[in-house]
Formats: structure tokens, C-alpha cells, sequence
């Protein structure tokens, strides 16, 4: 009697028995389900998963690396040391970094262009040297006696309080009021009458002319002897061109290449004349400010021109044409306004409000990049405080009721009084 066979002993003898051989069935991984009770992550909580931070900190690691380097071939050649000297075939010390690529800091000049001051100084220093954009040449006739005093008065010969419209006297009590509000709401004390004390007390001021010899906040004024007043090639850039006489002999009148942050082309008959101009204060500035006399030595300095967010293509093509042919800087670079400010703030996104002397510029930075659409260009700054601070004034019955704005002497008094009087 044949006994009864087996499942599994039928399935093999008719080969249809199920084996494993450890194969799986895809390769694609297996991804585990996420345990939503104790949900985790660590994605861009970490220094070293910002690019810019990971750059930096490893820039810092080599340097750190090739200093300890250094130290200890120093170390070796003195003979000081029981470390054992690296040669090579020919006896000399074996360099392991090759070619040292590192930049040396006071090498590097940075250059940032604005619409009333220059800002340059080396990388390493602490803060830059200010040069005010302005270059002033020969004429015939001076800013001042060819363009229309500012503040514009609607009408001179009415008195302070009508010279500047209807619409300027409401706006301007209507603000004084509110002061006063927000004075009385933060405790401050307020005088019930400082209006009219500070109206009648510039009412019986009358303005007194000082001799020079007994002046103790005496100016001194440009001396234009000292260049050749027959070449056209003379000229006088930065605080000396704001220096100079109004009645010079000659006259002199005053360029700003830069004006809202954009090229001041209305001001000039041509782009070369306007590029001249902008490259003439830069390099005043190289030698004046930086003491770098000797032009031979500009070809060892490396240069960053801090350029507008909302940038030019032909602005940008001049500058480095001008650093690479005329200066012959070894390198250039360029880097945006909001980029820089938050490389130097330590911040890797943030919105950088840039409030200049006439143009307000807005950016949105992240991740060291500038968001495209969140680039803003107003044509307002801190020349249009001045200006309404002198019309503030002059309706108070200010003393000196003929200051104009385009005269270089009143917009010094009238920056240097809003410094003083209006933060």
C-alpha cells in the first residue's frame, strides 16, 4: 500500500514549490512611515546647511590651517623648533598649499558710489572715509545763479507764512498739532505758546555780519590758485569743490554724477563727459584719502564697487572697464547694496531698508540672494528733509530769509543744522 503523499512533496516533484532567495522585489528603497506622535526635524536649523555659512566656515578652517602652516616653517627655518624640515629634491622647504590664496585685506579697496557721498576705505578698516560726490569746474556762470532758488518760493514778497502756499501752511500746522499730541500723550512738557516764542524771538533777531579775522568757526575756503585754472584738466573734487567762493574769479560750477542713485545724465551734454567726471572723484579719492600717491601702486590693490540693487548693465560695464583699464586694479568685483549690508550684519535673510540722501531703496535678501520683485526705488531721502526743514524754518521767520539751497555755502549751513538741530 502506497502511503499519501504530501502537499508540499507534490508541489516539488511538479516543481511548483514557492522558494525565497532573498531577492526583493524592487530595488527601490523602502521608505519607513513617519511616526506623526514624535515628528522631527532638523532642515535648516544648522549653521552648516547655509551655503554661505558652510563657505565661510570652511575659508576660516583653511586659513587657520595655512597660519599654523606658516608658523611652523617658520619655526623650522630658525632652527628653534625639533620639528623635522620638509624638503624636497633640490633641499628647499616643500610649500604643501602651492601658490598662497589668500587676500590680504588692506589690499582690497572697496567703493561704494551714492548720490551725495563716496564711501571708500580699505577692507579692513573700520569704518570708511566719506568724500562728497561733487567735482567743480571752470564756467561762466555757478549752479546757483542758473537754477532756481531752493526752497521755491511761490511768491518772495509775501511774507514768511504765504511764501510757500496754502497747502504747505495747513500741512505744516496741522503737523505741529499733532506733535503736540503725541508730546502731551508720552508726558512730555509742551509750552502753550512755543509757537509764538520762537516766531517773535527770530522777529527781533536781526542777523549780524562777523569780520573774518574775528569769526571762531572760520571756513576755510578752497584756495583756487593751486592748480592751473588755463587747463581744462583742472578741476576740484569733494569737500574742496564745496569749499570754493561763490565769487571766485573764475567761477566755478559744481556736477553731481550721481543723482536718485542713477546716472545724472540731465546735468551733462554726453556719457563720456559724465563717466569723466565720476571717474575723476574716485580717484581723488584713491589719492587723497588713501594716500595711495603713486599710481604705479594701484595695480596691487584688488577693488569691490558696491553697486545699487536695481543696477544699470552700461553703469556696471563703465566701472569695470574704468578698474581694469584706466586704474588697472589686479581684480574686480562687484556685490548689491542690500547683499553687502547683510554680509556685514551677519544675517542670511532679512529686508534692508537703504535710506540715502535722495532715493530710499527697499530689498528683500535670502539665502544671499536678492529677491527679484522686492526691489524698490523711491525718489526720496534725506535732501528732502533738508528741504523741508529749511521751509519749516523760514516759516518760523528764520533770520536768514535768502538761503538757497544751490548755493554750496547755505546747503552746508542747512545739512549741518539738521544734524545738529533735527534728529
Amino acid at each position: 500500500m502506497v502511503g499519501k503523499k504530501s502537499g508540499k512533496a507534490l508541489l516539488r516533484e511538479e516543481g511548483l514549490e514557492r522558494t525565497d532567495n532573498g531577492m526583493k522585489q524592487s530595488s527601490w528603497p523602502d521608505v519607513a512611515m513617519v511616526n506623526q506622535k514624535n515628528y522631527y526635524t532638523e532642515y535648516m536649523k544648522r549653521d552648516d546647511q547655509i551655503l554661505p555659512m558652510r563657505l565661510q566656515n570652511e575659508a576660516n578652517r583653511d586659513k587657520m590651517i595655512r597660519n599654523a602652516k606658516d608658523r611652523d616653517r617658520a619655526l623650522a627655518r630658525t632652527g628653534e623648533t625639533d620639528v623635522p624640515i620638509v624638503t624636497n629634491a633640490d633641499g628647499d622647504l616643500e610649500d604643501e598649499d602651492g601658490v598662497n590664496d589668500g587676500l590680504d585685506p588692506s589690499k582690497i579697496i572697496c567703493i561704494h558710489i551714492g548720490s551725495q557721498n563716496l564711501r571708500i576705505g580699505f577692507a579692513n578698516d573700520a569704518l570708511p572715509k566719506t568724500v562728497p560726490m561733487a567735482i567743480a569746474m571752470t564756467a561762466k556762470f555757478t549752479e546757483s545763479e542758473s537754477a532756481t532758488p531752493l526752497p521755491i518760493r511761490e511768491d518772495a514778497d509775501e511774507s514768511p507764512e504765504e511764501q510757500f502756499g496754502e497747502e504747505f501752511s495747513k500741512k505744516f500746522v496741522k503737523m505741529s498739532n499733532e506733535l503736540k499730541t503725541d508730546m502731551r500723550a508720552n508726558k512730555r512738557k509742551v509750552l502753550p505758546n512755543s509757537k509764538e516764542l520762537v516766531v517773535n524771538y527770530n522777529r527781533r533777531t536781526v542777523p549780524e555780519k562777523i569780520p573774518e579775522h574775528n569769526d571762531p568757526i572760520r571756513i576755510e575756503w578752497t584756495d583756487i590758485t593751486t592748480v592751473d585754472l588755463k587747463s581744462r584738466a583742472s578741476f576740484f573734487a569733494g569737500t574742496p569743490a564745496l569749499r570754493i567762493p561763490e565769487d571766485s574769479d573764475p567761477k566755478f560750477v559744481l556736477s553731481w554724477p550721481i543723482r536718485h542713485g542713477w546716472l545724472h545724465e540731465a546735468d551733462y551734454t554726453s556719457q563720456e563727459a559724465l563717466f569723466d567726471d565720476l571717474e575723476s572723484i574716485i580717484e581723488y579719492a584713491m589719492q587723497n584719502e588713501l594716500g595711495l600717491k603713486n599710481r604705479n601702486e594701484w595695480d596691487q590693490f584688488n577693488c569691490v564697487f558696491v553697486i545699487p540693487d536695481l543696477y544699470d548693465k552700461i553703469y556696471v560695464q563703465r566701472l569695470l572697464e574704468f578698474g581694469i583699464k584706466e586704474i588697472e586694479f589686479k581684480q574686480v568685483s562687484f556685490i548689491q547694496e542690500s547683499l553687502a549690508a547683510t554680509y556685514g550684519a551677519g544675517y542670511s535673510s532679512t529686508c534692508v531698508v537703504d535710506i540715502g540722501a535722495q532715493k530710499t531703496s527697499i530689498c528683500c535678501v535670502e539665502d544671499g540672494m536678492c529677491i527679484e520683485d522686492s526691489r524698490i526705488n523711491l525718489k526720496y531721502g534725506g535732501y528732502d528733509v533738508t528741504e523741508t526743514f529749511i521751509k519749516m524754518m523760514l516759516y518760523d521767520h528764520f533770520p536768514y530769509q535768502d538761503i538757497n539751497l544751490m548755493r554750496r555755502y547755505d546747503f552746508l549751513l542747512a545739512e549741518e543744522l539738521k544734524m545738529n538741530f533735527a534728529q
